[in-house]
This record gives structure tokens, C-alpha cells and sequence, in this order.
């Protein structure tokens, strides 16, 4: 095993602390409330009608359960890129790639998603649509849509690569304004027009049953509510990380929650009863892609109209900022680990990682052929997304039994309930968004893998990190098993054969959750690996924090 080493030099580039309690829960926040509140409504409402009210609370519950096993790990364990190096305390360097990995394909697809989303709803202006023709009639970008999408992009990576004081300032102010467009939104249409008979139209309250219900929560639901981790994923330039890491995620968790959860109300009221008296299938109508704007301005609000399209490029655009440098990150974690090129983990004498910002750019640019539009790729993102979670409550049972003394700020309470319910929920999420999904997530998580296989094979013998793979021998069969209960279940787009009924699937997958995780705790690392990788963290961070203080 090659010993972890920390350079205690002054020459080394350091990130900067300079992130207090406001900033990390507008970081946050600012991803959850992205282009989620502008097109999640509408989406959950198609799928499962009035009971897409359900759908956001069962959302918020489980993403709540998961935040809070979050919000333990990042104040016992602040580092940049957290979500990847919390598996690698825990079970090593393999699971630590594979969860970077998982939150790299995530995080470096949800800028273009959010810049998609911003101009799909900016073309329904008359003179965008007109002069600019950002879309095609099928709704995919024109060169003229690229252009603009990709001048976005280029913002993004301009204001990451000045560094990450700029984006917690700049971010502040984004998020203000943009929990206040979706408070005040609710607000106008509740009160100008709200009919409650709508959440009893079109087939009842829940037309589509159990099935609909939980067929949302992948559909733009979960999508809409993750993002809690962003604070974690900058926890290395936080300045008190224990002290505010986990107020930072709980607070904007529950406000996010809150928000999201009011306008799925506040948009079933305000729909036209005729709109839906038969079904779902269209509420506001068939390609508009401004459903809150429409509502406003069949309300008499047009004044409100004008915000929302005002909004549409803000919310979609202050989430796109915050990925980029989350995806910047993970790439940087896992060069300073060694199991992607040592470039990725270089900075910038900023304190900036320019390669890996450069790179999130780069990839994000190539998103928009093959996915050009919000609805193409939000599955994709939702099953990465929860993929990741699901290292967590793992991670925080191995850690807690292997490393017990470690100070934490934060107690998750009921943890021996709570974690591993939080991975049951990560892996219910997963298997909702369908089999198909979860093959094309498996095929690019296995390429990760042969990247993996490379970059150690071109790196020095006694350079290379270790490898426990008693420790990280859970993974493959954990993931290999969803997608077979994918196969056998209800749920996706094609390929999977419906023979575990509805209610029995979720027993399932409860089920082989459970065995994967006790499993995955006991065979985690000894506690005296888990010590040195720690400890080895904790140096590397004290050294950073002397760097920072004779810069300073």
C-alpha cells in the first residue's frame, strides 16, 4: 500500500476557506431550486395527477432521511468532494471511485440540463422565438439554441475558474431571488385563482394509483429535490465546516421541501377545470413549456408572467453554476486520490482546479447532442443521483462501528433505523426510474471503471493507492441486483418484463437492500485502515489551513 502522504510545503496551491453558514445553505439551496420548480409540477401532475402531492412529500421524506445521514458525515468528515471520499474512509479506494464516479456523471450533466431548460421556456417569449429560434418544432436546440446554450456553459466556467468566493457571492444573490419568484408565484395563483375540485378531477385523486405515484418521483420529482449534498461536495473551503455543514443541508432541505411541495399545490388549483376533466395527459397544453407563466397570465397576472420568464433563466442558470464546480470537484477528488490522472487534482495558485473545471465544460458541451432536452435526460440523472445517496448510509454504519471516536458535530438520531432506511429509499428511487435507465447507468459506471483500470495501470507500482477489494466486494453485486429487479419489475421504458407485481416490488427491493447492506458493513475496512485513510485526510486539510493563513 502506498502511505498517504501530505505536503506541508507553502508552495502548494490551497483551496480557499472562505465559505461561511449562509454561503454552504445557498449553495444548497440553490441546487435544489433549479429548473425543477419550473417544470417538475407540470410533469409530476401527467404522471400521477393530484396525487402528485404525494409524490413530493414521499420525495422529501426520503431525501430527508438521506440529508440528515449527509449532514453527520460532511461535519465528522469536511472535504472537498465529500461524496466520494466518504466510501473511501469507509471501504476503500475502488468504492471511493466508483461513488466519485456515480456523482461525476450527475453533476457534470445538470448544467446543460438547466441551461436546456432555461431556453426551452425563454423560446416561448414572441420576440425569442422570433429573432433568436433557440428550438426546433420537436423541441431540440437549433445552432442558434447552441450557440446561446454554450455561451451559458462558458459563464459558468469563467466564474468557477475566479474562484469560489465569486460563485458563493454571486450564488447568494441568485438564490434570494430565486426561493422568492416560487413563494411569491404560489402566493398570486392561490389567491386569484385556486379550484379545489380540481384535485379530484380527471379520475380522481390518484388516476393512476400507487404506480403513478411513485412513476413521478423519477419523472423530475427527486430530480427537483436533490441537491442538499452541494454543500458537503465544497465542505473543504468552508471556514467552520463542523459548526455549519450540517445546519447548512438540514436548513436547506427543509426549505426546499417546503417550497416545492406549496407549488405543486398552488399549480393543481390554478389549472382550468375543462383542461383536465378527463385526464391528465395535458394540463396547460401540448408543448408549452412555461406551464407557471401560462397560469399567471390566464389569471390576469401578467406582470407575474414576466418574472416567471425573468426566473426561468435565473433559477435554471444559478443551478448550472453551482454543478459545474461539482463536478469539478468530484474529478478533483478522485485525482487527489490517485484513481483518475493526478492532473484533474492540480490547482491553480487561486486555489482553483482549473483542469477539472475545464473539463465538466468540455463534457457539458458534448450533453447536448445526444440529450437535447430536459425530458431526455432527467431519468439519467435521477438514478446517478441516487446511486450516489446510497453510499452514504453505508459509508455512516461502517464509520460509526470503525471509527467511533471521531467527532461529530452532528448525531443522526434512530441511526441504526435510519441508515439503512436511507438505503432502502436510494434503492427504491433507483429501481423506479426502470430497468432501461439503470442498464445505461451500469454501462457508463463500467467504462468509469476501465478509466479506473488504466490510470492505475500507468501509474507508479509504489505510487498506486491500494486496493481492498474485500471491502469494496458488495458493490458490483449490489448494483448488478437492481438491475435484475429492474428487469423483473414495473417499471421503465423498455425492457422490463413486469413479473414481481406492484407492492411485492418494493418488498423486494426492501429486501435485497437490507442483505447488500449489512453485508456491505461487514466486510468495510479495519479500523486501523480507516484511521490512517482519515487521518491522512485530517493532515492533508491542517496543512491547507496553515497554507491559507500565510497566504492570508
Amino acid at each position: 500500500m502506498a502511505t498517504p502522504t501530505v505536503s506541508t510545503g507553502t508552495d502548494t496551491p490551497a483551496l480557499k476557506r472562505s465559505i461561511g453558514f449562509w454561503g454552504l445553505t445557498f449553495i444548497s439551496l440553490g441546487s435544489i431550486i433549479g429548473s425543477g420548480w419550473l417544470l417538475g409540477a407540470l410533469t409530476a401532475a401527467k404522471t400521477a395527477g393530484p396525487a402528485s402531492l404525494v409524490s413530493w412529500v414521499l420525495a422529501a421524506v426520503m431525501l430527508a432521511v438521506l440529508a440528515l445521514i449527509h449532514a453527520e458525515l460532511g461535519g465528522a468528515y469536511p472535504a472537498s468532494g465529500g461524496t466520494a471520499r466518504f466510501p473511501l474512509f469507509a471501504f476503500g479506494t475502488l468504492a471511493g471511485f466508483t461513488a466519485g464516479w456515480a456523482t461525476w456523471l450527475q453533476a457534470v450533466a445538470i448544467a446543460p440540463i438547466e441551461v436546456e431548460a432555461s431556453l426551452a421556456y425563454l423560446d416561448n417569449i414572441g420576440w425569442v422565438k422570433d429573432h433568436l429560434a433557440l428550438l426546433k418544432d420537436d423541441g431540440t436546440l437549433t445552432g442558434s439554441g447552441i450557440f446561446w446554450a454554450s455561451l451559458l456553459m462558458i459563464l459558468f466556467t469563467v466564474i468557477n475558474i475566479i474562484g469560489v468566493k465569486l460563485l458563493s457571492d454571486s450564488n447568494t444573490v441568485t438564490v434570494i431571488w430565486k426561493t422568492a419568484v416560487p413563494v411569491l408565484t404560489v402566493v398570486v395563483l392561490v389567491s386569484l385563482t385556486f379550484h379545489a375540485s380540481n384535485f379530484t378531477a380527471g379520475g380522481g385523486f390518484a388516476p393512476h394509483g400507487a404506480h403513478g405515484i411513485f412513476a413521478a418521483l423519477p419523472a423530475g420529482v427527486v430530480f427537483a429535490l436533490q441537491g442538499f449534498e452541494q454543500a458537503i461536495q465544497v465542505s473543504g473551503e468552508a471556514r467552520d465546516p463542523e459548526k455549519d455543514l450540517s445546519r447548512a443541508i438540514i436548513v436547506a432541505m427543509m426549505i426546499g421541501a417546503a417550497v416545492y411541495i406549496l407549488l405543486e399545490i398552488a399549480f393543481i388549483g390554478a389549472l382550468d377545470p375543462a383542461a383536465i376533466a378527463q385526464n391528465w395527459d395535458n394540463p396547460i397544453g401540448k408543448g408549452d413549456f412555461g406551464p407557471y407563466a401560462s397560469l399567471a397570465a390566464g389569471a390576469g397576472a401578467a406582470w407575474l408572467a414576466y418574472v416567471l420568464y425573468a426566473d426561468a433563466f435565473v433559477s435554471p442558470a444559478g443551478t448550472g453554476l453551482i454543478y459545474v464546480a461539482t463536478s469539478a470537484r468530484a474529478t478533483y477528488a478522485m485525482g487527489r486520490t490517485g484513481v483518475l490522472p493526478a492532473v484533474l487534482g492540480k490547482l491553480t495558485v487561486r486555489g482553483v482546479p482549473l483542469v477539472s473545471i475545464l473539463l465538466a465544460f468540455v463534457v457539458g458541451e458534448l450533453m447536448f447532442l445526444p440529450f437535447p432536452s430536459w425530458q431526455a435526460l432527467v431519468g439519467v440523472v435521477t438514478s446517478a443521483t441516487a446511486i450516489m445517496y446510497a453510499f452514504a448510509p453505508v459509508s455512516l454504519a461502517a464509520l460509526r462501528l470503525r471509527d467511533p471516536d471521531r467527532h461529530r458535530p452532528y448525531h443522526l438520531p434512530f441511526p441504526k433505523v435510519l441508515a439503512p432506511l436511507g438505503f432502502i429509499f436510494a434503492n427504491l428511487i433507483i429501481y423506479w426510474g426502470g430497468f432501461d435507465v439503470t442498464l445505461k447507468l451500469l454501462v457508463a459506471i463500467f467504462l468509469g471503471r476501465v478509466l479506473f483500470e488504466v490510470t492505475l495501470a500507468l501509474t507508479k507500482p509504489a505510487e498506486r493507492p491500494d486496493i481492498d477489494w474485500r471491502a469494496a466486494s458488495w458493490i458490483w453485486p449490489w448494483l448488478g441486483g437492481c438491475l435484475i429487479i429492474g428487469l423483473l419489475g414495473q417499471y421503465g421504458s423498455w425492457g422490463d418484463l413486469k413479473v414481481i407485481g406492484d407492492g411485492w416490488d418494493a418488498v423486494v427491493v426492501a429486501a435485497f437492500s437490507l442483505v447488500i447492506f449489512y453485508f456491505a458493513v461487514s466486510v468495510a475496512m479495519e479500523a486501523e485502515k480507516v484511521g490512517v485513510v482519515v487521518d491522512a485526510q485530517r493532515a492533508e486539510m491542517e496543512a491547507i489551513e496553515a497554507e491559507v493563513k500565510l497566504a492570508d
